[in-house]
């Protein structure tokens, strides 16, 4: 229907017109170009602020900070990262050459004394997550990185191949319904995807080989569309990998797993750094069920990196993924009361899946001599998906049972493209961004059918063919006033053409949706270490395509209001706290019901909470941590004793101890707690909250690591996902409401060890 290459040339001409008008003679002096030091690898994102500390400037992924002819005033600077020393630099006494100045940054474990109250437009001190902090925690896969995120949650309830459950800031966000997920730019999120809208599945992703991760809560950031409600995560691979390694994990349950990350190319060239490396992962576990799970992971990716020039710079990325298990499901509490089944047994032991992605990624970015800055990006991703799945047992069909088959080859493809420039408006800094974003998901043999056992097909209940196209622009403009007042005004638009050839009934739909979004962001810092900050904006996410066609522009596209109004405080060199209140609205809420294969509306909503985020140095290298999430979601227009939003948290709050040293013993402590909540719309059915500890460590050398990680450390017996769901046994005369759940782990050790070389 559409062909996503013959855009190319809007994306081009859009970014190149925004800049044809604004480049200036070129500066004696280009910029700077920060490294690591010892292995010469380019730093991003490195902060340097001007001694009157009313300017700041950030490296870029080349390491680089443009020249800005506020320097012709400037003696000297403070350069800093997490994860580096910091220091001061005189700008006459650093060796320029081909007009730039180099600067090698030490690696260091960093205190918090090193880090700056700085939120901006994009809010947040606690807004990345580095390789460290994975590292030193209990992660097993991707997926579990999102539990860094502070007040995110995450439950798995289908044998360990399928994505996460998220809940999120008062969101049951099913798989990814209200956050946005990316790799490397690309999306995570699959819209109208046979199990549910947003369906966002992370395995594709090694934890070894992930650089850092951002995150942020709220519709407030202009370059974040479709299902940015609750918040987004942008997940980064490495771009240089700094030693060759092999680590070997080996646990209970019959758990193994390979890693492997090889350079393929090697290089000692500053002035033009490049990377070529190639990396996999293999992993097996019988998991802890009665009915065994085999769940095994394969992982490849291969990429480059190459900074051709002080202004050209570019990435490229092939990576394979497949995946297959057998599941559980969820179980009725019913059923475990009256000895049917123990703990970790299974009604219909049958389920389970296989899915795969291949995707093919290329970004591009470009430095221009005036400062400004082009990005560009291509991509290409073919995903298969298959789902066995059983909710009711024999409610609806008592002689085959209520097995279902979901089913999607997929072909996705995107053009992304983005432009910055920094200016003066007269003494006022100022900073303009803006970009398009074009994606475009071919989806064929969308299925949804009764099975038996896997391979008997009982009755067909959906299958067709979707054509779903999203294009974005956005502007944004940013301005510090005085040096601590920044006001951040953007507007976003995006426009849908969705269609659906249905070939059980042999009809085709169509329909096209547009949406608006303006965001406008304050941050005000009146001490060094005091950040207020005021973000508003409009979100939204999209509905499944199968609903879109037949809505007739309702709501297709349902809009997102919200707000946060926070602090970050940094008392004397050892605390951190950020809090923030805040607000949000819906228009349109969805629920999909797999087994019926629609999406039903919930009405309006709103969720309103508290976020708190504190940091503490106990000592040198040992940090404590918490997070404490409050939410009050609420439908609207609904009597009051049936207003609660089913399974939607209220209280959650994650922390612990951890211990930080680039050689020797790293470890941590760690705990998350999610408090009991309604499982259905009147708080009649509850689902039991929990408290799990987890905890790692691990011995480092130049050479070597060894160490383990434990899950579940008390062995506590709790409910990893629950479900309010009416069901029928083969040998009951009638239906029975109540919760249904998947167990979570029981106490489960992993040794690994690293060879590194």
């Amino acid at each position: 229907m559409f062909n996503i290459f013959q855009i190319a040339g809007w994306i081009f001409a859009f970014t190149f017109s925004l800049i044809s008008s604004s480049v200036n003679a070129q500066q004696q002096i280009k910029g700077l170009m920060i490294f690591e030091e010892g292995t010469n690898i380019p730093v991003a994102e490195a902060l340097l602020q001007i001694a009157d500390r009313t300017s700041f400037f950030v490296s870029g992924e080349d390491g680089i900070i443009p020249f800005d002819k506020k320097w012709a005033y400037v003696d000297s600077f403070k350069i800093s990262r997490i994860g580096f020393k910091s220091f001061f630099v005189n700008l006459s006494s650093l060796e320029v050459e081909n007009g730039y100045a180099k600067i090698f940054l030490q690696p260091a474990i960093s205190g918090l004394k090193e880090i700056t109250v700085r939120a901006g437009s994009k809010g947040g001190v606690f807004k990345t997550i580095t390789e460290l902090d994975i590292h030193i925690r209990p992660v097993y896969n991707a997926q579990e990185v999102l539990r860094i995120v502070p007040g995110l949650f995450i439950g798995q309830h289908a044998g360990g191949g399928k994505a996460e459950q998220i809940f999120l800031r008062g969101f049951d966000i099913d798989h990814g319904t209200d956050v946005q997920l990316n790799v490397d730019g690309m999306p995570v999120n699959m819209v109208s995807h046979a199990h549910g809208q947003g369906y966002a599945d992370l395995h594709f992703v090694v934890p070894e080989l992930i650089e850092k991760v951002q995150f942020n809560k709220g519709p407030y950031f202009a370059d974040k569309g479709n299902f940015t409600t609750a918040g987004y995560v942008d997940f980064q691979t490495k771009n240089f990998l700094r030693r060759n390694f092999v680590k070997v994990e080996a646990g209970q349950f019959n758990t193994g797993r390979l890693v492997t990350g090889i350079n393929l190319l090697k290089t000692k060239e500053r002035r033009n750094p490049q990377s070529l490396y190639i990396g996999g992962e293999a992993m097996y576990t019988k998991g802890y069920f009665e009915s065994p799970q085999h769940f095994n992971r394969l992982n490849g990716l291969l990429k480059y990196h190459g900074q051709f020039d002080k202004k050209n710079l570019i990435s490229a990325s092939i990576t394979a993924f497949s995946s297959r298990w057998n599941a559980s499901g969820q179980i009725p509490e019913r059923k475990i009361a009256d000895g049917t089944i123990g703990y970790y047994g299974a009604i219909d032991d049958t389920e389970g899946g296989e899915t795969s992605r291949f995707n093919a990624n290329v970004e591009w970015a470009h430095h221009f001599s005036n400062g400004s800055f082009l990005k560009s990006q291509v991509y290409l991703s073919r995903y298969n998906f298959e789902l066995y799945s059983n909710f009711t047992f024999f409610k609806d069909d008592p002689v085959n049972g209520d097995q279902i088959r979901q089913k999607e080859n997929r072909l996705l493809s995107g053009m992304n493209s983005s432009f910055t420039q920094k200016y003066f408006v007269g003494k006022i800094p100022a900073e303009f961004n803006s970009g398009i974003q074009i994606r475009y998901d071919n989806i064929d043999n969308l299925e949804l059918s009764g099975t038996s056992k896997r391979i008997i097909t009982t009755r067909p209940i959906q299958n067709g063919n979707v054509d779903e196209l999203n294009a974005g622009a956005y502007a944004s403009q940013k301005i510090t006033i005085g040096g601590n007042f920044d006001i951040t005004a953007a507007v976003r638009a995006d426009y849908f053409l969705n269609q659906y050839d249905d070939r059980l009934t042999n009809i085709t739909r169509r329909a096209n949706s547009a949406i608006l979004s303006p965001k406008l962001n304050f941050a005000y810092r009146p001490f060094e270490n005091i950040e207020l900050y005021w973000f508003n904006g409009k979100g939204f996410h999209s509905n499944d395509t199968r609903v879109a066609v037949l809505q007739n522009g309702r709501e297709v596209l349902p809009p997102a209001w919200g707000t946060d109004i926070g602090a970050i405080t940094k008392v004397g060199e050892k605390w951190i706290v950020q809090t923030a209140f805040w607000y949000l609205w819906l228009a349109q809420e969805f629920v999909y019901v797999g087994d019926a294969g629609i999406v039903e509306p919930g009405g309006r909503t709103q969720r309103y909470g508290l976020d708190i985020s504190a940091r503490y140095e106990l000592m040198k290298s040992l940090f404590a941590d918490a997070d404490v999430n409050i939410a009050k979601p609420k439908t609207l227009g609904v009597a009051e004793n049936e207003k609660y939003i089913p399974l939607a948290p209220l209280f959650t709050s994650s922390g612990g101890l951890s211990y930080r040293k680039a050689k020797g013993l790293n470890g941590s402590l760690r705990y998350r707690y999610m408090h009991r909540r309604s499982a259905n719309e009147d708080f009649s059915t509850v689902a039991k909250g929990y408290c799990i500890a987890d905890a790692a460590l691990n011995y480092i050398t130049p050479k070597w690591e060894v160490g383990f990680t434990i899950q579940n450390l008390l062995n506590s017996k709790w409910k990893e996902t629950q479900f309010d769901t009416e069901s029928r046994l083969s040998n009951e005369p009638a239906p029975v409401t109540e919760i249904h759940f998947t167990p979570g782990t029981p106490f489960c050790l992993r040794l690994n060890a690293v060879i590194f070389f």
